[in-house]
């Protein structure tokens, strides 16, 4: 069975990972990795980051935790985590979001951590590499997706409230320790007439294409309720055009994600498709769901 609510198809009646047993899992980032699709995730029950496979992007093992909460920092959760290939020899970079709370005050920022086989991470930078030091950055920094492209670590984040970001931001880096954010930040910010991102945006996944760069990004109508959609961009910076697809995934009434569908991990594969997980919320539950659909060229 399928379900169409924005131009994406959905797969199934519910998830395709995380259940009541786990509790909530969310925040995919999707990608191949040594001949499997791998997805980093949070666990929220956890206070951890988790790692799963899966040949077919339905199907998953059990989650595997790769870097645990350090409540002697102060810290009180990890999430929206990236991990690449080290490209300056073996093993693999992790970026995560940390977060602290007192009370309802929350803020976060951006760390990094590092494994010899993907699985087990452990922080070699006890600071952050990241964290919010402009107005409109206000109290938090979170959401890192990094690729190295021609010779530089690039960072994408998010910015703003604790609870739900504002704003995308840009950062450069030759080490992935110590970034230059952009100038011109924030890179791409809300656009109000579009009724389902009027409120706010937040977290990315970019595709490097053949003549641009594909953002994947969240749309919140308001802060309770978000989408899924996209945007192109010849540099990955600057003149940032939505696609006319957009929204590409919206909550479907009266289901498991009723409420909001945020975060996409996205593959693409040769024949042009789009396969994006996401986490879907109704209520307080979120977990994993899977849809998949096409966007025009540029």
């Amino acid at each position: 069975m399928t379900y169409k609510t924005g131009s994406f198809t959905k797969y199934g009646d519910g998830p395709v990972f995380g259940s009541k047993e786990t509790g909530t899992m969310f925040d995919a980032y999707v990608w191949k990795d040594r001949g499997r699709i791998r997805m980093d995730v949070s666990w929220r029950p956890q206070k951890a980051l988790a790692v799963t496979f899966s040949d077919d992007g339905i199907h998953w093992d059990e989650p595997q935790i790769t870097l645990e909460c350090d409540p002697t920092t102060g810290e009180n959760d990890l999430n929206r985590n990236c991990v690449i290939p080290d490209p300056h020899g073996e093993g693999y970079l992790m970026w995560y979001s940390s977060q602290y709370w007192e009370g309802s005050y929350g803020k976060s920022w951006i760390g990094i951590a590092r494994s010899d086989d993907g699985i087990h991470f452990e922080r070699f930078y006890k600071d952050p590499v990241l964290v919010p030091e402009m107005d409109f950055e206000k109290e938090s920094v979170m959401n890192p997706f990094v690729m190295f492209d021609n010779g530089r670590f690039r960072m994408w984040y998010a910015a703003g409230e604790t609870y739900e970001p504002n704003a995308i931001c840009y950062a450069e880096s030759d080490d992935g320790i110590h970034w230059e954010k952009y100038a011109n930040n924030p890179m791409f910010c809300c656009e109000p007439e579009n009724e389902y991102e009027q409120n706010r945006i937040g977290a990315v996944q970019i595709l490097k294409e053949e003549n641009s760069y594909l953002m994947f990004y969240i749309g919140y109508r308001d802060i309770h309720t978000a989408c899924i959609c996209a945007a192109r961009s010849k540099d990955g910076i600057t003149d940032w055009h939505r696609v006319a697809e957009n929204p590409l995934v919206t909550p479907t009434p009266d289901t498991w994600d009723e409420h909001s569908c945020y975060k996409p991990g996205v593959i693409r594969t040769e024949d042009g498709t789009y396969h994006i997980w996401y986490n879907g919320r109704r209520n307080r539950e979120e977990f994993i769901g899977y849809a998949t659909g096409t966007i025009a060229d540029a």
